[in-house]
């Protein structure tokens, strides 16, 4: 009984773990709304109005809470590790037969004293592993934070429709103005403690996972 309780137990923390994809419209990842900006009360008969004045020389990189960024995903890993074992151990020992007052001590013409012990163990052991992974597009973040040296917080993600399933990007991560390019881009490989997740949801998706049942076999709480 208890180990049916165990299989049970089991089995829906890898249920309740697989329904715990993201959803469209987080509030965590909503874009962050800019705060009202009180200026100086302005007359009707004055030429220049805070509202709606441009200007034609100010820099137009994010700097406030609420300012659009597009982030330039530009990842790339490679990873390659090898190992490789070799031992060799080696025993003899021998231990010469003794005399009883001058005479071996045999048996059916044998020297029972006598003992050679001999043991000999190699090991050789050899593994590899490589990994790979590129990820390339873009996503628009928001700024969510000033931090208090400038550098901006910055979050958000992207959600596309593919037939039947959705396919996501989310980032977070820190990034500073001065590595913010002219056109208000910036490469991911500037963003500070990024964050960046890419996966899919849907029919599509759920055709490339295996089922739950075959996921807790292949467990580590599996005990075969």
């Amino acid at each position: 009984m208890k180990k049916i309780k165990y299989l049970v137990l089991m089995m829906s923390v890898l249920v309740l773990a697989s329904c715990a994809s993201p959803k469209r419209g987080d509030a965590e990842f909503a874009p962050a709304r800019p705060m009202a900006n009180v200026g100086p009360q302005q007359y009707g008969d004055s030429i220049y109005q805070a509202s709606s004045a441009w200007l034609l020389l100010e820099d137009l990189r994010p700097r406030h809470v609420g300012d659009m960024l597009t982030v330039t995903l530009q990842e790339k890993t490679d990873a390659k590790k090898s190992a490789d074992t070799e031992t060799k151990k080696a025993t003899d020992n021998s231990i010469s037969a003794s005399n009883i007052l001058g005479s071996p001590l045999t048996s059916n013409g044998r020297d029972i004293l006598e003992t050679e012990i001999k043991s000999t163990a190699d090991f050789s052991g050899e593994g590899g592993s490589l990994q790979s992974n590129s990820l390339t597009g873009s996503v628009t973040v928001t700024v969510v934070e000033v931090l208090a040296n400038g550098s901006l917080v910055v979050q958000g993600e992207k959600w596309i429709n593919i037939n039947q399933g959705e396919e996501y990007i989310r980032l977070r991560g820190i990034v500073r103005p001065g590595d913010i390019n002219p056109d208000n881009t910036i490469s991911s490989e500037r963003v500070a403690n990024a964050d960046i997740q890419y996966s899919g949801d849907g029919y599509l998706d759920d055709a490339n996972k295996p089922g739950w049942l075959a996921r807790f076999f292949s467990s580590p709480w599996m005990p075969f």
